[in-house]
């Protein structure tokens, strides 16, 4: 594990960008096992709590996995992977990269309570919005499915921040 705190964010932060532009870039079972492999390095060289994050990574993957899979079947969101009833390994990879960040490149925006309200219905959407730049998502109703995704990351985004204080109040001193 790297002792400097600055060096592992920005590793952290390193891992996520590369696994998101695989995932989104080649939307396949391959960007699946590079996301798996990104969060082991991510597990041995940055995180101090690794049973906990680990676990907290997996409840925070299931939220969002079942969040992406409800915009697939209502329509919010199209991807090119046919009649998959949830969402496809690509994306749920999407929410475990994710979830490293919480308690590391991103714990910053839990440090005041109305930072998550105001970040995530922008940011998430906007992700959301770059993915479909590089074709791995499309939208019917763009408008639509932008305020969709806005209210889905401003409720999702601060309460896996709560549930990472209740429930594993190390990970965010880590």
């Amino acid at each position: 594990m790297i002792a400097s705190d600055g060096v592992r964010n920005t590793l952290n932060f390193l891992l996520f960008q590369a696994g998101w532009l695989v995932c989104v870039l080649y939307p396949t079972l391959m960007a699946f096992g590079v996301a798996v492999a990104l969060i082991c390095l991510h597990l041995v060289l940055v995180s101090r709590e690794r049973f906990s994050e680990l676990q907290f990574i997996g409840l925070g993957t299931v939220a969002g996995a079942a969040l992406d899979t409800l915009w697939l079947q209502t329509g919010v969101l199209h991807t090119d992977t046919g009649d998959l009833v949830v969402a496809p390994p690509w994306l749920v990879a999407l929410w475990a990269l994710f979830m490293t960040t919480l308690c590391h490149s991103l714990k910053w925006i839990g440090q005041k309570p109305w930072l998550p309200f105001v970040l995530a219905p922008i940011a998430g959407p906007f992700a959301y919005w770059s993915a479909g730049q590089l074709g791995a998502v499309t939208f019917t109703d763009l408008p639509l499915s932008l305020a969709a995704l806005a209210l889905g990351w401003g409720l999702l985004f601060p309460l896996l921040l709560k549930i990472r204080g209740f429930l594993y109040p190390e990970l965010s001193h880590a």
